[in-house]
């Protein structure tokens, strides 16, 4: 039985222990990554599929005839059809619960980061701004204490949790928004028109699906408080990137900490990667890629193809 990896650079970049992934089956073909003109050549004869971003539709299914499994070594499912896989009867498999400890730990560095607004001022501290001060601290920019602020939570699962559970530790008071697009009327959850103009903080954990994209754009933006921050390392689809450009520049905002774009990777033109926002903080797609959450992703495919073959499939999705 052989299978193949078609992206493993998106994961692993010589960091990593692979040792129980190349024990879950005899053969492995293992690629940096695989274009769409590579991909059915290099699925043809497997019958494990191994994929992070690698589009695996219908037309790949049916050209990879011995496909019996389809490892998503993420959460998200949106790449490959599940439909097609089930009509082929081939199981789909992801992870989960695998990278919380890093988003908190990035959600967290994102917030903790704007409100001290660390950039600028570890830039005075480089650019002699501070040196020419006269003073022996610099007050240039407003510090915020997040004790006693209100974060509020778009997306209450795994993700969404972690964060309350340090959110609290810290001394914030956390509020919880409904599930956008569904009919949520569980206590202590507040539409998110109610929510918006109350909190300090607004974190995004939520799945971009049909009712979540553009779920924050230039009503919701105006409904926050002008020094609140936006933090968003959920999908970039989510929030409405000029909208948000533009509330930053008019100063009403008071800072946003972004993972994820629309366009990844974004194009020169991008909205967020403008120099002149004012405190914006822009990763790239790195909250979840501690090596430790990467290694648990890892050591997670490994046993989902062990159970799979071990006739007890788990975390299956199709």
């Amino acid at each position: 039985m052989q299978g193949v990896f078609l992206d493993r650079d998106t994961v692993d970049r010589g960091d990593l222990d692979l040792s129980a992934l190349h024990r879950a089956l005899p053969v492995w073909a293992d690629h940096p990554n695989t274009t769409p003109q590579q991909l059915h050549q290099r699925i043809g004869k497997a019958a494990v599929i191994v994929t992070n971003k690698v589009v695996i539709d219908a037309a790949a299914m049916a050209a990879a005839p011995a496909l019996k499994l389809i490892c998503i070594s993420a959460t998200g499912t949106n790449n490959v059809d599940l439909e097609a896989a089930a009509r082929r009867g081939i199981t789909v498999c992801n992870v989960v619960r695998y990278a919380t400890p890093s988003v908190v730990q990035h959600v967290f560095a994102l917030i903790l980061a704007l409100s001290t607004r660390l950039d600028d001022y570890r830039q005075a501290a480089r650019d002699g701004r501070w040196a020419a001060s006269g003073m022996f601290c610099l007050l240039d920019f407003p510090i915020r204490e997040i004790a006693g602020r209100t974060l509020g939570i778009v997306g209450y699962g795994e993700l969404g949790r972690g964060v309350a559970r340090v959110a609290e530790a810290f001394g914030m008071n956390v509020r919880i928004a409904r599930r956008p697009g569904a009919d949520d009327d569980r206590p202590g959850r507040s539409p998110l028109e109610e929510l918006l103009p109350q909190v300090d903080v607004l974190t995004l954990h939520t799945p971009l699906t049909a009712e979540t994209r553009g779920l924050i754009g230039t009503a919701e933006l105006a409904r926050m408080r002008p020094d609140a921050l936006l933090i968003n390392t959920a999908r970039g689809g989510i929030v409405d990137e000029m909208a948000l450009a533009d509330a930053l520049r008019a100063g009403r905002l008071g800072g946003a900490g972004i993972d994820v774009l629309a366009e990844e990777p974004p194009g020169a033109e991008s909205p967020l990667l403008a120099a002149d926002l004012p405190n914006l903080i822009v990763t790239p797609h790195t909250a979840w890629a501690s090596r430790d959450a990467r290694q648990r992703l890892i050591d997670e495919v490994a046993e989902n193809i062990r159970a799979y073959l071990a006739g007890a499939p788990r975390n299956v999705v199709a």
